[in-house]
């Protein structure tokens, strides 16, 4: 299915400070232009979920992750070059996003997606987007589109049509934290 009418409507959504439900390189999530305060907290209420729960960012070029972390030691890299599912890195010292998005130690999760729509989305966005499970807080993670509690579908402002129908069972993504002596805490598989 061709995608470029959904990201024409995300994109007006998330200019306008709006939440989208859109598929990821790992499950169905919620999103928004994470420099905006407002959209972060609407998805913090619909999520039902406290703010002091950071949710994960999505960019599409290791360049971009030099934008919204200060001196992120550039061996992380190397790691998620090698890494054979989607990971989720947390970084230290965020910049540039809603401050509500930053977690209480001043750090960042950002994974660096290659699923080709969302690559596609962000590009066009030229921003970060928010990406967090598409379910309201302490529930399962939904593994398809048709797994979304109606409570979620029915608050996002723009519903993506690609990928409804994929019957794949999905899987969050791996969760690191990059320690300052370059080695790694694996905080989810």
């Amino acid at each position: 299915m061709n995608f470029t009418a959904d990201v024409e409507h995300c994109l007006q959504v998330l200019q306008a400070g709006g939440v989208i439900l859109y598929p990821t390189d790992t499950v169905w999530g919620l999103g928004c232009d994470a420099t905006i305060p407002l959209a972060v907290q609407r998805i913090y209420r619909i999520k039902q979920r406290e703010e002091s729960k950071s949710m994960i960012v999505l960019l599409t070029e290791e360049r971009e992750v030099i934008k919204y972390v200060a001196q992120p030691d550039l061996r992380v890299f190397d790691y998620i070059a090698k890494a054979t599912k989607p990971t989720t890195v947390i970084y230290k010292g965020a910049v540039g996003m809603a401050p509500n998005l930053i977690a209480p130690d001043g750090s960042i999760a950002i994974r660096i997606v290659k699923d080709e729509f969302c690559r596609h989305l962000i590009k066009r966005l030229r921003k970060p987007l928010v990406s967090t499970s598409a379910n309201i807080s302490g529930r399962p993670t939904p593994a398809s589109f048709h797994a979304i509690d109606p409570v979620i579908t029915k608050a996002a402002d723009y519903v993506v049509q690609y990928r409804q129908n994929d019957t794949r069972t999905a899987q969050p993504s791996a969760v690191i934290r990059w320690n300052d002596d370059g080695t790694v805490t694996e905080l989810r598989k």
